[in-house]
């Protein structure tokens, strides 16, 4: 494989990490504040490169992807800066965040530069879970009915986060898994701080389905042995994982339930032992984020399924604050992103897939389709329509009365106004006239368009100009005021003249009657 990765982070974890893509042929730079720490691992791996300063493997244009395993409230800002970085994609250690708004705007993040974002839910790369998952899908068995897990340990105690953050991120990607995706619809947490004051050393988690589905997990770091193990029961069989120290296992138990009248009566049933592959989870892992970088798809464990488990965490830790008490998860899926500085004002519309960035406004009434993109510190106005796939600039501002079709495009500080006679002692919000701009227009950077005036159908306005009159399908103008200078395909190359009649697109090929572009740029002033 030819993609180069920075591990960033070589504790007690990263050493595993350097160590896999090291094997794979894959580790071009380890980074870590200790110098020690480095040292050490540069005698075992002499051809690596090392850095202590984590911008400086960022500016370095060798690094295909970063591989982010610090300290849980640094996996935020860093892999933030790392999206932003990275040529191909991030790897961020569990949990993807401390809050779930970071969390969203990595996802979206990740999503908006066409990155790979893989979160490193270790135990979904597991064999044995990939095992007991077939025997899932393939209705093995049954319809599940509830999932028990037991994460219990005198290992490391930790500091920074309590025992839900540091064990249950495991079990809850391996929940959501086994239930399809399924969010639960309501959570409570127990727990109890025996050693320091406000970090719980003990947590049992209740997941409640609204189909009567249950997941219970049972969490310690400070208990007598080592324990790790899933069962799931469903209404044909029952499954066990246990992934204790001697080795993992996978059982399947036949078990039946008998009726007498109304009385049940247990059946054992034969228990059978479930082959799977003997391979590293971190191994396959590694991999799968290596083969992610080389072909673009999305890996086993991606951001949106980091956030659901960031969901479920967060819900989970309010109930445990207030003593138990249950909580819903906010699973509802607005399916956009609104950047944590932003100003929405309800009520709106706003489609799935879009995203609002840093420091916009958008004023109440406004309707926004799918798929869009809102850059920074943009101002929409009250009411204003904006269609699908539409992309706004950084510091644009559309002012009430403007629609937007599909598929228009308008680059940084361009203006729409709504009033030909501005007074700030004279109130003519009666006055403001509409602006249309049509499906796929380019609007350039920096122009503005006076109100009252359609711009047509793939028109393109030049940066700098001042449109003053209605602008034509395909039409291209700039200047002050625009005027038309020219065609330009649908795809946004400029037309050439025309010949024998047509005007044939140099790009994409597609030709064009003279006569009509004639025709629809007949009444805009030469």
């Amino acid at each position: 494989m030819s993609a180069r990765i920075a591990v960033v982070g070589c504790g007690s974890w990263g050493k595993n990490l350097v160590r896999n893509f090291a094997e794979l042929g894959a580790l071009h730079t380890i980074c870590d504040t200790s110098r020690e720490t480095l040292d050490l691992l540069a005698g075992q791996y002499p051809d690596v490169n090392t850095e202590t300063d984590f911008a400086a493997v960022l500016a370095n244009r060798e690094v295909d992807g970063v591989v982010i395993a610090t300290p849980a409230e640094l996996h935020y800002p860093m892999a933030t800066e790392a999206l932003l970085s990275a040529r191909r994609g991030v790897f961020v250690e569990k949990p993807l965040a401390l809050r779930v708004e970071e969390g969203e705007e990595l996802a979206a993040l990740a999503e908006e530069r066409g990155k790979t974002l893989l979160v490193g839910h270790l135990m979904e790369y597991h064999p044995a879970i990939s095992r007991l998952c077939q025997l899932v899908d393939a209705g093995e068995i049954g319809s599940i009915r509830y999932i028990t897990s037991s994460r219990l340990n005198l290992g490391k105690l930790r500091t920074r986060e309590n025992v839900l953050w540091s064990f249950a991120p495991h079990d809850l990607s391996i929940v959501l898994r086994l239930l399809g995706g399924r969010m639960p619809g309501r959570v409570s947490a127990h727990g109890g701080s025996y050693l320091q004051p406000n970090i719980a050393d003990f947590v049992v988690a209740d997941l409640c389905y609204p189909d009567g589905t249950r997941a219970c997990l049972s969490l310690s770091w400070l208990h007598p042995f080592k324990e790790q193990k899933l069962a799931v029961v469903g209404d044909r069989s029952m499954a066990v994982l246990d992934n204790s120290p001697g080795g993992a296992s996978l059982v399947v138990y036949r078990h039946g339930i008998h009726w007498q009248g109304e009385t049940p009566t247990a059946i054992p049933g034969k228990a059978e032992t479930v082959p799977f592959l003997e391979e590293e989870p971190l191994r396959i892992e590694c991999t799968d984020f290596l083969e992610c970088l080389e072909t673009g798809r999305r890996p086993l464990v991606d951001g949106p399924r980091g956030l659901q488990v960031l969901r479920i965490l967060s819900a989970c830790q309010q109930s445990l604050e207030q003593g138990g008490e249950p909580v819903t998860v906010d699973e509802r899926d607005k399916g956009y992103f609104v950047h944590e500085t932003s100003i929405v004002e309800e009520p709106v519309q706003i489609g799935p897939g879009t995203k609002i960035w840093h420091f916009s406004h958008v004023m109440p009434g406004v309707s926004i389709g799918p798929g869009c993109v809102i850059g920074q510190n943009v101002f929409i106005g009250r009411g204003v329509a904006i269609g699908a796939n539409v992309k706004l600039e950084n510091n644009v501002s559309v002012f009430e009365g403007v629609t937007l079709e599909d598929d228009v495009f308008c680059g940084p500080s361009s203006v729409f106004t709504n009033v030909t006679s501005p007074r700030s002692h004279v109130d003519r919000k009666s006055e403001f006239r509409p602006t249309l701009v049509r499906k796929g227009a380019t609007i350039g950077a920096n122009a503005t368009v006076l109100c009252g005036h359609t711009i047509g159908r793939y028109a393109f306005v030049g940066a700098g100009s001042v449109v003053t009159h209605d602008v034509p399908d395909h039409a291209l103008v700039y200047g002050n005021p625009a005027r038309l200078h020219g065609w330009v395909c649908q795809c946004g190359e400029r037309l050439p003249k025309a010949s024998g009649g047509y005007a044939r697109c140099s790009r994409c090929g597609t030709s064009y009657r003279e006569d009509a572009l004639r025709s629809v740029g007949a009444q805009h002033p030469e």
